[in-house]
């Protein structure tokens, strides 16, 4: 049974350890001289399993997800109990729900463990935070064109077409996760899916 995971590590965080933590914050612009004994003091590492719960779906998002190893995924489940799946996360990847951090309501996705993975979580309040304005921006920025690129791979084109996007620009996906999970952000069954699989080799 999943279980939402309410404990951390609570022993200081060396430098070191969070290293590419800190590597993606100082990409989008964090000054991590200035920032540094934030991150230290408040970052959290967190050994998780699969089907560990890290934000249920109409909770309040308080903390953002920095995977460090394993994969992470958003989805949203209906009144039926199917689950549609939003967006994976996988190494180096930070995970979070923008709508919920920037207008303060409840999560309309859930934040599930995929794989056995290590996260390195910190406030989300930290974004708010001065010294977090470029990375805020950066964050910003970045979203807005991926939901634009998103919006075309999903409008645009074929099932057919997305599966070959994704065999060449994200094969990691199409090794690491299920047909099941694989062909709901595709957008088809998990017969098609196979169906496709069976024509089309990984790049």
């Amino acid at each position: 049974m999943s279980k939402v995971m309410t404990t951390a590590s609570k022993l200081p965080q060396s430098k070191e350890s969070l290293m590419p933590l800190l590597n993606v914050l100082n990409k989008l612009g964090l000054d991590e001289a200035l920032a540094i004994n934030d991150i230290l003091s408040l970052t959290q590492s967190i050994p998780v399993c699969c089907g560990d719960i890290l934000l249920r779906q109409d909770g309040i998002q308080s903390h953002v997800f920095f995977v460090a190893a394993g994969i992470l995924k958003a989805c949203h489940y209906n009144d039926n109990g199917n689950n549609l799946s939003k967006e994976f996360y996988f190494t180096n990847e930070l995970c979070f729900l923008y709508s919920s951090w920037l207008t303060g309501q409840t999560a309309q996705y859930q934040i599930e463990v995929v794989e056995d993975a290590l996260i390195l979580q910190f406030p989300i309040s930290l974004l708010s935070q001065p010294l977090w304005q470029a990375v805020k921006i950066s964050l910003l920025s970045q979203q807005l064109i991926y939901k634009e690129q998103k919006e075309a791979f999903l409008l645009l084109n074929t099932p057919e077409q997305r599966y070959r996007f994704l065999t060449e620009y994200r094969p990691n996906w199409v090794q690491k996760l299920n047909n099941i999970q694989l062909a709901s952000y595709i957008g088809i069954t998990p017969v098609s899916l196979s169906r496709l699989k069976s024509r089309i080799p990984i790049n």
